[in-house]
């Protein structure tokens, strides 16, 4: 194939710079080789723009669209600034090197080089690649020495947990800061579980409601978030790197709170963990949400009366795992048991996956009335299907947790929630 021949493919990729910088390289490599093929006479069919990294194989997906129209033979050349903007890594290196040992990629053009199907020069292209991968290897083992050696001298390489701030000034990198803000919070929050006894829900009903808690990304802090900060003993004064690693290191960060009170918080947290494993709601996981997808969670709400009494609620609502500013309403487990019985009115009797148990049920019942109660069995007949119905809303309304459970758990269709509302979603 003749040069004027071969069409090009212009791929231009970021660099490791700053992220400003990396969207002025790839501007930059575009004008440059533009230029070039403007003056070489290059048939540039296509520019191709890339922000991943080049440091693992196959996780480009417009370097991978590039071979793979290379092997469709839409292009026959690769257009770069530089071998490194291919690869960094063996397996893309060889990908390429493959294709030229096929005959499909004819030609490669950097600013200063020209690499085609010849040995010498495919055995330059791999060395140029190969030392591209020993710089990116390099560079790794700096920074994992370089974080080793501030995590032993006690600061933290990373995101400062919340309640802390990370420095700004390049000086006092890793070091961290007390969040005049948030810190005092993060101490009651340790005392209301150590002294009052407080469940990790009830310290996060409180973070939400009462004092409008948010993270320095002014999002509020979700109950799985409540509970790292409750088991971190950053707070305290000592932190482990890398996790589950068992190297553990002080820190030279001030301590919001004391290894007396975070070790009554563990003991404390133990009990929650019990209660919470123990405790089963009807219909937890078994909907999911209409607004995002998420899945269902269930959560206890106690209220003073008048009379000095307490009232328990029930609440079911959206777990935000997907968005966590979901703005699906909570519905209290009277209200939703009563959408499920209207459920039961609209359905098919066959969408009951355990109809067959039912039935059984309701002859079993009718077998004790006759026996037991002395039934003379001349009671009017009522069709099997309404029994169904019948004692499905009766499981739903009196029947235990796992009879609701599994009652739900049987329906051939899906569950979905939305704003009080349940509806079908059936599923081909």
């Amino acid at each position: 194939m003749t040069e004027e021949k071969i069409r090009y493919c212009l791929y231009a990729r970021k660099s490791s710079e700053s992220e400003e910088r990396q969207v002025l390289s790839i501007d930059s490599q575009i004008k440059e080789m533009l230029q070039l093929a403007e003056r070489e006479g290059l048939h540039v069919a296509e520019i191709r723009r890339e922000s991943h990294s080049a440091k693992s194989t196959g996780q480009r997906p417009v370097y991978n669209e590039i071979l793979a129209d290379i092997r469709q033979r839409k292009f026959g050349g690769i257009l770069t600034w530089a071998p490194d903007r291919l690869s960094r890594n063996a397996g893309d290196l060889g990908a390429i090197v493959d294709l030229m040992d096929q005959g499909l990629l004819h030609e490669i053009r950097t600013y200063g080089q020209r690499f085609t199907n010849s040995p010498n020069e495919k055995f330059m292209l791999m060395i140029l690649g190969s030392t591209a991968k020993l710089e990116n290897d390099h560079r790794g083992e700096n920074v994992k020495r370089g974080l080793r050696t501030r995590v032993e001298m006690g600061l933290w390489p990373g995101v400062a947990p919340l309640g802390y701030l990370n420095q700004g000034l390049m000086d006092k990198k890793c070091q961290v800061i007390v969040d005049l803000v948030r810190a005092p919070i993060i101490k009651q929050m340790f005392e209301k579980l150590a002294y009052e006894k407080w469940s990790g829900r009830k310290i996060y009903n409180w973070l939400k409601h009462d004092l409008n808690l948010k993270t320095r990304g002014n999002k509020t802090l979700t109950l799985g978030g409540v509970y790292r900060v409750l088991d971190n003993p950053f707070y305290y004064g000592k932190f482990e790197r890398p996790r589950d690693s068992g190297n553990w290191y002080d820190g030279k960060h001030k301590p919001i709170i004391t290894k007396e009170l975070f070790d009554l918080g563990q003991t404390q947290l133990k009990r929650d963990q019990i209660v919470r494993e123990n405790k089963e709601f009807a219909f937890t996981k078994l909907f999911t949400c209409g607004l995002c997808q998420s899945g269902i969670s269930a959560e206890d709400k106690y209220k003073k009366l008048r009379d000095g009494t307490t009232a328990h609620y029930v609440y079911y609502g959206c777990t935000r795992a997907r968005d966590r500013d979901c703005k699906n309403q909570y519905i209290r487990e009277e209200e939703l048991i009563a959408e499920l019985v209207k459920i039961l009115d609209q359905i098919n009797i066959n969408e009951l996956g355990m109809r067959h148990k039912l039935e059984d049920e309701i002859k079993r019942f009718n077998h004790f009335q006759k026996v037991v109660m002395g039934s003379d069995g001349k009671q009017e007949a009522v069709e099997a299907e309404v029994n169904i119905r019948t004692y499905a809303k009766y499981l739903l309304r009196e029947g235990s947790v796992s009879e609701k459970r599994e009652l739900l758990g049987n329906l051939r269709s899906r569950l979905i929630y939305r704003d009080k509302t349940i509806s079908l979603l059936v599923e081909s």
